[in-house]
């Protein structure tokens, strides 16, 4: 009887027990905070590239986003072929927001018609991309662009979406994750408070239920208080980590002519840049609040069950 007893309880105790997290997956404590500072708009321009392979070599960026379509894909393809530690993924593009700066689909425009505009290149806003296309083109567009970067040699690391097309619309989020888990690739999730915010709370749910991993947290709608300088943000908003696996993005660029005639951001891409890759205060404060920075290679191996936990051979 009392061998019954202790089954029971051991059984309940199991139904209950909670799921590991995705630090302790990786081989961490529950407790640690760790940091994915990943490079948005990689190959969109010469300046983002430089800024992005310099940040991910000597800087504090972990792991960078491709934008296929855009003109210097071919240079940041060589760059990953020869430099296979950097953890590049693809920021799937289904707009060419600039005004004197455009690019057009990878597929066939026949393929894809409701994402050219009249001039013949992508949308400038998400809200066009809505209206004229479907979730069924964007799909076959994003696979497309996975595609080619894998046949360019890159080893894909995960996927996201420039301008967040493919995750504001839930029709557009569903397919999102169908490529995200056709291509065994982690996604670019928001936190959960923001998923509710747009009516979309099971989101996560369904998409752990694929088996894909993603981060806990996503530093997206945050942006510097009145009078508050970048540094400063950024300091706070490490400062304010939360236990667990958080993605943070940035935009980095060097100062360049290039940079300025593109996009009228480009001084905040600039300082972004400045801050993550050289700035001895930044990289100080990781340190002493004990932060581990990890790259989404990692959750892609734990994805795909051949992750070896720090320490493992």
């Amino acid at each position: 009887m009392m061998d019954l007893f202790v089954a029971g309880v051991l059984l309940a105790s199991t139904a209950t027990a909670p799921a590991p997290t995705v630090a302790e997956r990786l081989g961490y404590k529950a407790t640690d905070r760790l940091l994915i500072v990943n490079g948005d708009d990689t190959g969109m321009c010469h300046s983002a590239t430089v800024a992005t392979v310099d940040s991910l070599r000597n800087g504090l960026m972990t792991s960078a986003t491709i934008m296929v379509p855009c003109p210097w894909f071919p240079h940041i393809a060589r760059i990953a072929r020869e430099d296979r530690s950097l953890d590049l993924g693809v920021h799937v593009t289904h707009t060419s927001e600039w005004e004197r700066y455009r690019w057009g689909p990878v597929s066939p425009r026949a393929d894809v018609p409701g994402l050219v505009d009249p001039d013949g290149y992508l949308w400038r806003s998400v809200e066009e991309v809505y209206k004229h296309a479907t979730p069924q083109q964007a799909l076959v567009e994003a696979r497309a662009q996975v595609r080619r970067a894998i046949a360019a040699g890159i080893d894909v690391t995960h996927v996201d979406s420039h301008m967040g097309a493919m995750q504001y619309d839930p029709r557009y989020h569903a397919v999102y994750l169908q490529l995200a888990k056709e291509f065994d690739l982690p996604p670019r999730m928001a936190s959960q408070a923001l998923y509710e915010s747009f009516g979309q709370k099971d989101i996560r749910a369904k998409a752990a239920a694929m088996g894909l991993v993603f981060p806990d947290y996503l530093i997206h709608t945050e942006s510097p208080a009145q009078g508050e300088t970048r540094k400063a943000f950024w300091m706070r908003i490490l400062r304010e980590l939360k236990p667990g696996v958080t993605e943070l993005y940035i935009h980095a660029s060097t100062l360049t002519e290039e940079a300025k005639a593109i996009t009228n951001s480009w001084a905040e891409r600039a300082e972004d840049y400045r801050i993550f890759t050289s700035d001895p205060e930044v990289k100080g404060l990781l340190k002493d609040l004990g932060i581990i920075r990890i790259g989404y290679r990692a959750l892609r191996d734990l994805q795909r069950g051949t992750y070896r936990k720090p320490g493992e051979r």
